[in-house]
């Protein structure tokens, strides 16, 4: 199997767990109504980290139930991946976005590209996994839409850098460019203001 083939199989492996998890928790309170009766404004921004941690500790705890090995959540800050997820002897990289399915697609900052370049660089066996879930927000309720969850490779990504903060920028549901891993480094090196050589 090539890279290429290699990162669709994992894609669509990760596809398959991440429905299993919207399918154990399709909904949850971020609070208690009494503590915000008003309800959150429903920006992404303000429930964004905790909803990913959501997912990425509901597919620890249920790991067992997954058929999965190990999940690891417990990752620096700094890091590119939010979980490393442990199934057949393998280990997925997986960094858990979101987005309120009720509003437009917008491009979005996926990564920095010094950041994403020296990671794939220095290890060859680095394939980050991007796992995009739409949800709905009702006051303090979060339901996850189960037909909007995307997996995507940044290695497929149109290559567009924000000169502003040299990341890379797209939409998440962008159509995929199929390249090797090769043709991704010599793409962010070209288009990269923070990469020297």
């Amino acid at each position: 199997m090539n890279e290429i083939e290699l990162i669709l199989q994992e894609l669509s492996e990760m596809d398959s767990l991440f429905r299993k998890v919207v399918k154990i928790i399709p909904s949850f309170d971020i609070t208690d109504p009494k503590v915000l009766p008003y309800g959150l404004k429903p920006h992404t921004r303000s429930v964004s980290w905790i909803v990913e941690q959501v997912i990425a500790q509901q597919t620890k705890y249920h790991r067992k139930k997954l058929n999965l090995e190990d999940v690891d959540i417990d990752l620096p800050d700094t890091c590119l991946h939010d979980c490393e997820i442990k199934k057949g002897g393998k280990i997925y990289f997986v960094n858990v976005k979101i987005t309120n399915a009720e509003t437009r697609d917008n491009k979005n900052d996926i990564a920095a590209v010094e950041k994403l370049y020296k990671r794939y660089n220095a290890n060859p066996n680095y394939r980050l996994i991007y796992a995009v879930f739409g949800f709905k927000f009702r006051n303090v309720n979060i339901s996850f839409v189960k037909d909007y969850i995307h997996m995507f490779s940044p290695q497929f990504l149109p290559i567009y850098v924000n000169p502003r903060n040299d990341k890379i920028q797209a939409y998440y549901k962008a159509d995929a460019e199929e390249r090797t891993r090769d043709e991704f480094l010599r793409l962010l090196r070209e288009n990269s203001r923070s990469i020297r050589l």
